[in-house]
Protein backbone atom coordinates (compact mmCIF):
# COMPACT_ATOMS: atom_id res chain seq x y z
CA UNK A 1 0.00 0.00 0.00
CA UNK A 2 0.89 3.52 -1.04
CA UNK A 3 -0.37 6.46 0.55
CA UNK A 4 -0.40 10.10 -1.95
CA UNK A 5 -1.71 13.34 0.53
CA UNK A 6 -3.38 15.63 -1.68
CA UNK A 7 -2.90 19.47 -1.61
CA UNK A 8 -6.42 19.34 0.51
CA UNK A 9 -4.63 18.30 4.09
CA UNK A 10 -5.98 14.83 5.30
CA UNK A 11 -7.34 13.36 1.57
CA UNK A 12 -5.68 10.91 0.78
CA UNK A 13 -4.78 8.67 -2.62
CA UNK A 14 -4.27 5.18 -1.64
CA UNK A 15 -2.71 2.96 -4.22
CA UNK A 16 -3.34 -1.08 -3.21
CA UNK A 17 -0.74 -3.51 -3.95
CA UNK A 18 -2.21 -6.01 -6.37
CA UNK A 19 -0.99 -9.06 -6.96
CA UNK A 20 -1.95 -10.13 -10.38
CA UNK A 21 -1.25 -13.74 -12.35
CA UNK A 22 -3.27 -15.18 -15.19
CA UNK A 23 -5.61 -16.27 -12.56
CA UNK A 24 -6.61 -12.81 -11.68
CA UNK A 25 -5.68 -10.85 -9.12
CA UNK A 26 -5.72 -10.14 -5.37
CA UNK A 27 -5.33 -7.22 -3.03
CA UNK A 28 -5.60 -5.80 -0.03
CA UNK A 29 -8.68 -3.51 0.31
CA UNK A 30 -8.38 -1.96 3.96
CA UNK A 31 -6.00 -2.85 6.31
CA UNK A 32 -6.54 -0.91 9.99
CA UNK A 33 -3.35 -0.81 11.05
CA UNK A 34 -1.95 0.23 7.85
CA UNK A 35 -4.21 2.54 7.00
CA UNK A 36 -3.69 4.40 10.38
CA UNK A 37 0.11 4.33 10.48
CA UNK A 38 0.50 5.65 6.50
CA UNK A 39 -1.97 8.53 6.94
CA UNK A 40 -1.91 9.05 10.72
CA UNK A 41 -5.63 9.25 11.12
CA UNK A 42 -7.30 7.31 13.75
CA UNK A 43 -10.52 5.76 11.50
CA UNK A 44 -13.09 3.01 12.60
CA UNK A 45 -15.39 2.47 10.25
CA UNK A 46 -19.02 1.47 10.51
CA UNK A 47 -20.89 1.31 7.64
CA UNK A 48 -20.42 0.13 4.39
CA UNK A 49 -22.18 1.37 0.76
CA UNK A 50 -22.70 0.31 -2.61
CA UNK A 51 -24.40 2.34 -6.01
CA UNK A 52 -24.24 1.09 -9.24
CA UNK A 53 -25.13 3.97 -11.89
CA UNK A 54 -24.67 4.70 -15.45
CA UNK A 55 -23.16 7.02 -17.92
CA UNK A 56 -23.29 10.79 -16.53
CA UNK A 57 -24.99 10.04 -13.52
CA UNK A 58 -23.55 12.69 -10.80
CA UNK A 59 -24.25 12.05 -7.25
CA UNK A 60 -23.15 15.11 -4.79
CA UNK A 61 -21.94 16.97 -3.38
CA UNK A 62 -22.59 15.45 -0.01
CA UNK A 63 -21.83 16.29 3.67
CA UNK A 64 -22.84 15.60 7.44
CA UNK A 65 -22.24 17.77 9.74
CA UNK A 66 -21.41 17.73 13.52
CA UNK A 67 -21.52 14.97 15.33
CA UNK A 68 -22.74 13.11 12.58
CA UNK A 69 -20.36 14.09 10.17
CA UNK A 70 -18.13 11.25 7.95
CA UNK A 71 -15.10 10.31 7.01
CA UNK A 72 -15.32 7.93 3.98
CA UNK A 73 -13.01 5.56 2.45
CA UNK A 74 -14.20 5.22 -1.80
CA UNK A 75 -13.40 3.30 -4.62
CA UNK A 76 -14.57 1.74 -7.86
CA UNK A 77 -15.48 -2.33 -8.50
CA UNK A 78 -16.12 -1.62 -12.48
CA UNK A 79 -15.94 1.33 -14.29
CA UNK A 80 -14.96 4.64 -14.22
CA UNK A 81 -15.73 7.72 -11.82
CA UNK A 82 -13.83 11.04 -11.24
CA UNK A 83 -14.25 11.29 -7.28
CA UNK A 84 -14.52 14.84 -6.08
CA UNK A 85 -13.82 16.22 -2.38
CA UNK A 86 -14.09 19.57 -1.89
CA UNK A 87 -13.01 21.41 1.67
CA UNK A 88 -15.55 22.70 3.01
CA UNK A 89 -13.39 23.21 6.64
CA UNK A 90 -13.58 27.12 7.50
CA UNK A 91 -10.53 26.92 9.06
CA UNK A 92 -8.91 25.58 6.43
CA UNK A 93 -6.19 27.34 4.08
CA UNK A 94 -8.04 25.35 1.42
CA UNK A 95 -11.37 26.18 2.43
CA UNK A 96 -13.48 25.83 -0.51
CA UNK A 97 -10.83 24.25 -3.02
CA UNK A 98 -11.47 20.72 -4.39
CA UNK A 99 -9.07 17.79 -5.40
CA UNK A 100 -10.57 14.97 -7.91
CA UNK A 101 -9.41 11.45 -8.54
CA UNK A 102 -9.82 8.98 -11.23
CA UNK A 103 -10.64 5.66 -9.51
CA UNK A 104 -11.63 2.71 -11.96
CA UNK A 105 -12.39 -0.92 -11.31
CA UNK A 106 -8.88 -1.21 -12.85
CA UNK A 107 -6.71 0.49 -11.19
CA UNK A 108 -8.31 -0.24 -7.86
CA UNK A 109 -6.90 3.26 -6.30
CA UNK A 110 -9.19 4.26 -3.21
CA UNK A 111 -9.30 7.72 -2.23
CA UNK A 112 -9.76 8.59 1.27
CA UNK A 113 -11.94 11.67 2.36
CA UNK A 114 -11.97 12.83 5.74
CA UNK A 115 -14.80 14.77 7.57
CA UNK A 116 -15.32 18.39 6.87
CA UNK A 117 -15.51 17.83 3.26
CA UNK A 118 -18.22 17.92 0.78
CA UNK A 119 -17.95 14.39 -1.75
CA UNK A 120 -19.32 13.57 -5.12
CA UNK A 121 -18.78 11.23 -8.20
CA UNK A 122 -19.80 11.39 -11.81
CA UNK A 123 -19.64 7.97 -14.06
CA UNK A 124 -17.42 8.16 -17.11
CA UNK A 125 -18.03 4.86 -18.20
CA UNK A 126 -21.51 3.42 -19.34
CA UNK A 127 -21.99 2.00 -15.79
CA UNK A 128 -19.84 1.63 -12.74
CA UNK A 129 -20.21 0.32 -9.55
CA UNK A 130 -18.96 2.15 -6.44
CA UNK A 131 -18.21 1.10 -3.21
CA UNK A 132 -17.74 3.14 -0.18
CA UNK A 133 -16.90 2.89 4.06
CA UNK A 134 -17.76 5.52 6.64
CA UNK A 135 -16.72 5.99 9.99
CA UNK A 136 -20.55 7.12 11.03
CA UNK A 137 -23.86 6.55 10.40
CA UNK A 138 -25.99 8.34 8.32
CA UNK A 139 -28.82 11.12 9.76
CA UNK A 140 -30.60 12.96 7.57
CA UNK A 141 -30.59 15.67 10.09
CA UNK A 142 -27.41 16.15 9.87
CA UNK A 143 -27.39 16.30 5.70
CA UNK A 144 -26.01 19.21 3.69
CA UNK A 145 -25.08 19.80 0.38
CA UNK A 146 -23.53 21.73 -2.48
CA UNK A 147 -24.57 22.34 -6.04
CA UNK A 148 -22.62 20.22 -8.62
CA UNK A 149 -21.63 23.45 -10.78
CA UNK A 150 -21.18 26.09 -8.43
CA UNK A 151 -19.61 29.01 -9.99
CA UNK A 152 -17.32 29.51 -7.03
CA UNK A 153 -16.27 26.25 -6.51
CA UNK A 154 -15.62 25.52 -10.32
CA UNK A 155 -15.18 21.58 -10.30
CA UNK A 156 -14.33 20.52 -13.78
CA UNK A 157 -16.20 17.23 -14.23
CA UNK A 158 -14.64 15.74 -16.94
CA UNK A 159 -17.70 15.56 -18.65
CA UNK A 160 -20.03 17.38 -21.35
CA UNK A 161 -22.74 19.06 -18.79
CA UNK A 162 -25.53 17.82 -21.56
CA UNK A 163 -24.30 14.13 -20.30
CA UNK A 164 -24.94 14.86 -16.56
CA UNK A 165 -27.82 13.43 -14.79
CA UNK A 166 -28.73 14.17 -11.53
CA UNK A 167 -31.82 13.78 -8.39
CA UNK A 168 -34.12 16.09 -8.33
CA UNK A 169 -32.98 16.41 -4.30
CA UNK A 170 -29.42 17.28 -5.74
CA UNK A 171 -30.19 20.05 -8.13
CA UNK A 172 -31.64 22.27 -5.69
CA UNK A 173 -28.31 21.94 -3.36
CA UNK A 174 -27.27 25.28 -2.13
CA UNK A 175 -24.28 26.91 -4.03
CA UNK A 176 -20.71 27.73 -1.76
CA UNK A 177 -21.80 31.59 -1.03
CA UNK A 178 -25.23 29.74 0.67
CA UNK A 179 -23.15 27.32 2.83
CA UNK A 180 -20.08 28.78 3.38
CA UNK A 181 -21.76 30.52 7.01
CA UNK A 182 -23.15 27.89 7.78
CA UNK A 183 -21.33 24.79 7.69
CA UNK A 184 -19.91 23.58 11.26
CA UNK A 185 -18.01 20.19 12.05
Amino acid sequence: MRVEETKLKGCYIIHDTVFADSRGYFFESFNKQKFESLTGAQINFVQDNQSKSTRGVLRGIHFQQGEHAQAKLVRVFEGVVLDVAVDLRKESPTFGEYVVVELTGDNHVQFFVPRGFGHGFVVLSETATFFYKCDNFYNKASEGGLIYNDPTVNIDWQIPASEIQISEKDSILPNFEQIKETVYW
